[in-house]
């Protein structure tokens, strides 16, 4: 389960969202955990509110204005309570000045205090962003993320199957590297899977032979790409290792499904063998399932035109 600590999140975001830590230094490991959020409040951020309570509370103008409303007793009464469900962290918003009794409470309680410089709204919907992808599911693959024709593409193989030196073809001849060796993937929405590179890996290609090249400073900014969204799956498998194809494989390609985080991504298995141009043919599989996409399914076509024959053809 992702977790991601009170501190952490300041580190993060103090810089973005001009905070401040005013009050409860003491409880920065106070944590967001993914999955922890109660049903009746999916979210891990919101404004204050006492009845069903956010992880996160934010305290706009609003929100003091409600307080101060009350009466002492009331104030007292709800200020406790605010605090005794150990919300990971309170956000003062605009600079408002903190009241005394709620800075105490939080001192005293150990719950994070927290003024920003933004408006509510702004601060709303950046840790709506940034929570979202904190939390969500991840996972770590073998091979070679790459954009190809716009597309996310992950190359995957048995070691020596070629990846790198198919990934680097496929740069000289336009497309961008995204993660050599262990992309990492992050559920961002229900069917959509985004990749990125691990910090230590970035920019680097290794290549048998060649050790790790540096691509951005190869082939320049553009032949890199920071992250892509996950569509297709293509996998090397040596030519000897598969079965007798079988006329329909020969058709309409050996196509399926890979399951990424829940999520069925489409893969296409390409033989390896000396002497094919791999980069030519994933470039072609990239073609092919763009139009498929579109609903254009070449094999389908061919079938049909097959089927429309046989019927002219005399009984």
């Amino acid at each position: 389960m992702n977790r991601l600590s009170a501190r952490e999140l300041f580190d993060d975001v103090h810089e973005r969202l001009a905070l401040r830590w005013v009050a409860g230094q003491a409880g920065g490991e106070r944590a967001l955990q993914a999955g922890a959020a109660g049903s009746r409040r999916p979210s891990e951020v919101g404004y204050l509110n006492v009845i069903y309570p956010n992880k996160l509370q934010i305290i706009g103008t609003e929100e003091l204005t409600y307080l101060d409303g009350l009466d002492s007793r009331q104030r007292w009464e709800t200020v406790q309570k605010i605090v005794a469900q150990q919300p990971v962290a309170l956000i003062v918003t605009k600079d408002q000045a903190v009241p005394a009794d709620l800075r105490e409470a939080a001192e005293e309680s150990a719950t994070p205090l927290w003024v920003s410089a933004r408006r509510g709204h702004d601060v709303l919907t950046f840790l709506q962003y940034r929570l979202a992808r904190a939390l969500a599911p991840q996972a770590t693959l073998h091979g070679v993320f790459m954009e190809v024709y716009s597309i996310g593409v992950l190359i995957t193989g048995t070691p020596g199957s070629g990846k790198s030196e198919l990934a680097l073809e496929l740069i000289t001849r336009g497309h961008r590297l995204v993660a050599d060796d262990a992309p990492e993937f992050t559920l961002v929405a229900p069917d959509v899977i985004d990749g990125s590179c691990p910090e230590l890996l970035r920019d680097l290609l290794e290549v048998r032979g060649l050790g790790v090249l540096n691509v951005r400073e190869m082939f320049g900014h553009t032949a890199v790409k920071p992250s892509k969204y996950l569509r297709l799956i293509v996998h090397l498998q040596p030519a000897g290792s598969e079965s007798e194809v079988d006329a329909m494989v020969r058709l309409t390609g050996d196509t399926g499904w890979r399951e990424v985080l829940d999520v069925k991504v489409p893969q296409i298995t390409i033989p390896v063998a000396p002497g094919r141009n791999l980069a030519v043919l994933v470039e072609a599989a990239v073609r092919s399932h763009m139009l498929k996409s579109q609903g254009i399914d070449q094999a389908r076509i061919f079938m049909d035109r097959q089927a429309a024959r046989l019927q002219r053809l005399p009984g």
